[in-house]
């Protein structure tokens, strides 16, 4: 369909969001109907979310901006289990402590993008250990375990992936599935949801739960996938040489996130804009025609409408000034990442490896020190070739030391 009575699928449609959907015609007809609850669910398996989830996260959004109401799921519960989808590996097993801190951080994330109240399109945010945990277990098998085929489960490419790799998939992860899929079921219960969305990894897990309302309630129900999204050269999205674009700022500075947008390929600038801006349409197709050096101007408008949205006007507009002042006059701006260091440690021997972990330019001293062999560190603009240099304080110009990684990451040791 090109063309959508709802004004939902009408947006998602001509941004690019849509994969695939279990009745496409169907959901149209509800959604046109009146407002209508859909959720995404997140494992809380770290503190924070990455750009990898900015598709989902606006997903909701763009729901909220057509009228709907959103349910962002907490996987308080499903993070005890751990999802296979996309791993080789069993994920590392956390603590209740662990995911309540996790669950906290990630929270702070979707403040910035949804309206949260009690009103018939405002967010809820909900937490699947409100019902898993006090799930019985024989009961939960003979109710609902008695409508999964494991010949049809072991088809899914969570689990075929794993075996055809000879990757051991525990009894644990593979109940992952029919627990997503009860998760639908709940949640159309007690927040009459009608819809469930996700990356397309998560098609197998989505059908599941439609096919389980179907026959245990009688309910229609909807699924949603989005694409995974890869840049145009083929890597993963949000992921890069230093590690995951985290959203949060206590795990990425808004100057590096703001970086990580203007640093888009050419190709892929008018696709990131429709998908994780508001822009207008007629502006992303203007902005998406340019060409040269023009380009850079419209990455420029990706990276501080991208950067609004997840850390503020304030921040977008100091990122913005501190990348003019490094790239265009040689100078340094507030907004750059920074590591206040006292007297003490440059006089016991502070490693320039050590600076950039801690100012977020490499992920590891291993890393750091490669790149100083790779010739793409500088020290205030000054190369460096020794690997295991030592910063000293009378470096510093203005009580501040200058460290590159590349032409285009930089980062400040103050001296404290």
């Amino acid at each position: 369909m090109s063309t959508f009575k709802s004004a939902f699928l009408q947006s998602i449609s001509e941004r690019g969001y849509i994969h695939q959907c279990t009745d496409l015609e169907g959901l149209d007809a509800t959604l046109a109907g009146g407002p209508i609850p859909a959720y995404i669910g997140f494992d809380c398996t770290a503190d924070s979310l990455h750009v990898g989830s900015m598709v989902p996260i606006m997903l909701l959004r763009r729901l909220q901006q057509s009228g709907h109401k959103p349910i962002v799921l907490m996987g308080g519960g499903t993070t005890k289990v751990g999802d296979p989808t996309g791993r080789d590996s069993q994920r590392q097993m956390l603590s209740d402590a662990d995911i309540a801190r996790n669950m906290a951080g990630i929270k702070k994330v979707f403040e910035k993008f949804l309206t949260f109240g009690d009103g018939p399109t405002d967010a809820i945010m909900i937490n699947n250990a409100d019902w898993l945990d006090k799930i019985p277990y024989l009961e939960f098998l003979r109710d609902y375990g008695r409508h999964f085929s494991v010949n049809r489960m072991l088809s899914f490419e969570s689990v075929k992936l794993r075996l055809e790799r000879e990757q051991p998939m525990s009894f644990l992860e593979f109940n992952y599935m029919i627990l997503q899929a009860y998760d639908f079921l709940e949640i159309n219960r007690n927040h009459a949801c009608r819809l469930q969305m996700g990356g397309s990894d998560q098609w197998g897990n989505i059908i599941n739960g439609v096919e389980l309302g179907r026959r245990v309630d009688g309910v229609d129900l909807f699924g949603l996938t989005a694409p995974l999204i890869t840049t145009a050269s083929g890597a993963k999205m949000g992921k890069t040489a230093s590690g995951a674009v985290w959203l949060n700022e206590e795990r990425l500075s808004s100057y590096d996130y703001w970086q990580f947008w203007r640093n888009t390929e050419d190709a892929d600038v008018g696709r990131f804009l429709k998908l994780f801006t508001d822009l207008p349409m007629d502006e992303i197709r203007r902005l998406e025609s340019l060409e040269g050096a023009e380009i850079n101007d419209a990455k420029k408008i990706l990276a501080n409408a991208a950067t609004t949205l997840c850390r503020g006007a304030d921040a977008a507009r100091q990122s913005e000034e501190t990348a003019r002042l490094t790239f265009e006059h040689g100078q340094t701006g507030d907004a750059l990442p920074s590591v206040d260091v006292p007297a003490a440690r440059f006089a016991a021997g502070y490693s320039v490896a050590d600076a950039m972990v801690e100012t977020g330019l490499s992920a590891s001293k291993g890393e750091a020190r490669r790149l100083v062999k790779q010739g793409a560190v500088k020290i205030n603009d000054a190369a460096l070739a020794d690997p295991e240099a030592k910063l000293t304080a009378d470096q510093a110009v203005d009580g501040q030391i200058k460290l590159s990684a590349g032409k285009k990451r930089h980062a400040l040791v103050k001296l404290a």
